[in-house]
């Protein structure tokens, strides 16, 4: 597993963020069956920047928590067999890597969420890399069934990971 981890921001946090990521993407990648060596970019960055690519990519111009740029298509999600992924799937030749996708999330909206819902910043950051790894394995929330599926699977996946809203 490789993953491009940028800090766009001066903020800390009182947990090693790199550690925490491969956790919990090798968690996920794990849970949802993924047998490729993944690469994956995340990066950290401040409200403004979220906010302008949320205009950009989205059409949406307001701050964010996190956004998920996948570089697959799924028939269904977590589906590797299926056509989509068999013809969007983008392979590095030389390391046989699968280029997953990249995360975008905002340091400071971790730290405020974190406080607005009473659990530790440790728990929030991870929450959403779930939440953000579900989307780029084509998981996603638009329609009702498709939020109760992904919520499950949040919760099935941070219990997995011992992140309780008590951390």
């Amino acid at each position: 597993m490789n993953i491009e981890y940028i800090n766009d921001t001066d903020l800390e946090f009182d947990f090693d963020i790199e550690e925490k990521l491969e956790q919990v993407i090798a968690c996920v990648s794990k849970y949802v069956g993924c047998t490729y060596d993944l690469l994956v970019s995340v990066t950290l960055v401040d409200k403004e920047t979220i906010r302008q690519i949320n205009s950009e990519h989205r059409d949406i111009d307001r701050v964010t928590d996190v956004l998920s740029f996948p570089m697959m298509e799924y028939d269904e999600p977590g589906d590797f067999e299926g056509e989509s992924f068999q013809m969007s799937k983008s392979i590095i030749p030389e390391t046989e890597t699968l280029v997953l996708g990249d995360i975008v999330l905002c340091g400071q909206v971790v730290k405020e969420q974190a406080a607005e819902y009473g659990h530790s910043e440790l728990r929030e950051f991870c929450f959403l890399v779930v939440h953000s790894m579900l989307h780029l394995f084509g998981y996603d929330h638009i329609e009702d069934d498709e939020r109760r599926v992904m919520e499950e699977e949040q919760r099935k996946i941070m219990d997995i990971l011992g992140i309780t809203r008590d951390c």
